[in-house]
């Protein structure tokens, strides 16, 4: 319970309208960046972080050096993850023709720009998920 507050002091400090307190209180509260939470439910998604840290590592690489980097990956959802980061800018597909066609995949500079958060991501599991294993 607040001690009451003397004649003094209430004459002192005039009372905070009830609108402007809950204003206040609203601008306090924590508010997540729409831009922050794209990215991480794009790069967050299954298999994503380990395809592009792979793309990182190797550069220029095709399908099946790419597949092979990455265990338990099905043709099928690399397949899908490639897309999803080629529509979002952040992988180039090129096509070399023929016979055999080839298809290699890098990141372009948007997705090289990646590097460090993602360095920083690989740094901190390092340090806190080894050690909780």
């Amino acid at each position: 319970m607040l001690p009451a507050a003397t004649t003094a002091e209430a004459q002192q400090a005039p009372p905070v309208p009830v609108a402007a307190k809950a204003a206040r209180e609203d601008a306090e509260q924590p508010v997540c960046c729409p831009y922050f939470h794209q990215a991480i439910e794009l790069i967050g998604r299954r298999w994503t972080g380990a395809i592009l840290d792979i793309l990182m590592q190797g550069g220029s690489l095709r399908f099946s050096t790419i597949a092979a980097a990455v265990p338990d990956l099905s043709d099928r959802m690399l397949s899908d993850r490639l897309k999803e980061l080629e529509s979002h800018s952040l992988v180039d597909r090129t096509v070399f023709p023929g016979p055999p066609v080839r298809v290699q995949y890098a990141l372009t500079l948007k997705g090289q720009d990646l590097a460090p958060a993602l360095n920083e991501l690989k740094r901190w599991a390092r340090n806190w998920l080894e050690a909780s294993a």
